[in-house]
């Protein structure tokens, strides 16, 4: 496995085309903006090295026998699935921002078991590719982004059917070596930290869309990529003179890119599905249930932060033993605990597939993530009332810094004698950044968002609901026939 220095090192290498504010950026690892993301996408490395947290952080490969990170692992069990959300949990504890490489894990294990399938009804061998492609991720550690989101168009028309033919990734010419692809996944998280890209179908297909149905894997930085960088609230603090208090969260954050493929090369042995219209549907279903099942890792990890900083804050302004203020934080625990609930649930309920590795449960997965799309907003809502207005008032690091100034903040911002005002100043920075700035983009409207909006999970729930089955049981109670 690599450690977080030679993953950091890795990064170096790679010769991304990246743009953020209009510019062009050469050394992606040492851009101030840029960097927390990698600190907590190196987390998931450096954690691996750590003895206490081994049990959850590596596992061993089914292919080779050896310890690998278990970002890079196939499920082979609930025990596995459980482990996942334990460990997405943890990182989520440690840097309180989105460490992005869930997205390639479940990427990874959809693709796995999908292909497997495939080839058993078609006679293709995409497994065969697919278990190559996940060799060398397993043997060389690497960062995998996961890339499913298309752009969209109109979304009243498929694919096929969209005025521009490119506002849904596509194969634009076929070869004997392999396939040529155009189009933009958008909302790609981790993308600038990761070695590989694995893309999958956005959607079901139907026929007529066969050049949409499209799954594959090539390095980040092949040719014809290019990134630009995704906009997030108060980003540029990152680049004032002070700020070590006022971006609230120093050394970690994330970030997504929006990732345009002009007439990228796909060779033949990197494809995992290729126009088997009807298949689409199962990469789409398995992924977003994977993800679904995430979001009660990683959600709940930076749950707690939130939870603890808002804690915090009471103790410093001397609220703590208000009454109003134990009872809010006890339901910001209780909707944090619910979704680390569902998280277990759709993982110890999780079967094996065809192809050996586990799938969560479809319909516990999906409640999870429902759950993800409200509680989270109603966490953040208490956290805000209980940190107060200070959160978004407070003067700036710069005039605390100022010899002038700072006298008058420190007497006037104080809370808690004992309590030093700027640690007061820096726990409500981290409650703002949390629920306004950088880190509210992983931990609200990805919450919102992320592995499908709230309708995408409505509509798996009512497929997965066995409502007749429950109509029998109701019958059987009031003795109709």
């Amino acid at each position: 496995m690599m450690t977080k220095d030679q993953y950091i090192a890795s990064l170096r290498g790679l010769k991304l085309n990246l743009y953020m504010f209009g510019e062009k950026v050469d050394n992606p690892v040492d851009n101030p903006i840029i960097r927390p993301s990698l600190n907590s996408f190196a987390a998931t490395y450096e954690l691996a090295e750590d003895p206490q947290y081994e049990d959850l952080m590596t596992a061993t490969s089914h292919i080779s026998g050896k310890k690998i990170n278990r970002f890079t692992h196939m499920h082979q069990s609930t025990d596995d699935l459980i482990k996942k959300v334990k460990m997405q949990r943890l990182l989520g504890q440690k840097t309180a921002a989105c460490f992005q490489r869930c997205v390639g894990m479940d990427a990874m294990n959809a693709v796995f078991s999908s292909t497997y399938e495939i080839d058993e009804a078609c006679g293709t061998k995409y497994h065969e590719n697919f278990v190559k492609f996940l060799t060398r991720v397993q043997d060389e550690d690497l960062a995998v982004d996961g890339a499913m989101t298309d752009v969209k168009g109109d979304r009243s028309l498929a694919p096929s059917k969209q005025a521009d033919p490119d506002l849904f990734l596509h194969v634009v010419e076929r070869t004997a070596d392999g396939v040529y692809v155009t189009g933009a996944k958008a909302h790609q998280t981790g993308f600038v930290n990761s070695h590989e890209v694995l893309v999958m179908p956005t959607i079901s297909m139907r026929e007529g869309d066969e050049d949409y149905v499209i799954s594959f894997a090539i390095p980040t930085d092949s040719e014809g990529i290019t990134l630009i960088y995704g906009r997030q609230s108060c980003d540029t603090r990152k680049t004032e003179e002070y700020n070590d208090i006022d971006v609230g969260n120093k050394i970690y954050g994330g970030h997504e890119v929006l990732v345009i493929f002009d007439h990228v090369f796909v060779p033949n042995d990197r494809i995992f599905l290729n126009g088997e219209v009807k298949f689409a549907g199962m990469i789409v279903e398995r992924f977003a249930g994977y993800h679904r099942q995430s979001y009660g890792g990683c959600k709940v990890g930076v749950g707690d932060v939130l939870i603890g900083a808002t804690a915090l804050a009471g103790d410093m302004a001397g609220s703590a033993k208000a009454s109003h203020v134990k009872d809010k934080l006890i339901e910001m625990t209780h909707l944090n605990e619910t979704l680390y609930c569902c998280g277990i649930a759709c993982s110890s309920h999780g079967t094996k597939t065809k192809a050996g590795n586990y799938l969560i449960d479809l319909l516990l997965a999906n409640v999870c993530k429902q759950n993800v799309t409200r509680f989270p907003y109603e966490i953040a809502r208490l956290a805000q009332d209980l940190a107060g207005g200070l959160m978004v008032t407070q003067p700036s690091e710069a005039d605390y810094r100022n010899p002038a100034l700072k006298p008058y903040i420190e007497k006037y911002l104080k809370g808690v004698a004992s309590v030093p005002t700027e640690d007061r100043m820096r726990v409500l920075r981290l409650i703002e950044n949390m629920t306004m700035g950088t880190a509210a983009v992983g931990y609200l409207p990805e919450s919102m968002h992320g592995a499908g909006s709230p309708q995408a999970q409505r509509i798996m729930i009512a497929r997965q609901s066995n409502l007749e089955m429950k109509k029998e049981l109701a019958k059987k109670i009031a003795r109709i026939q």
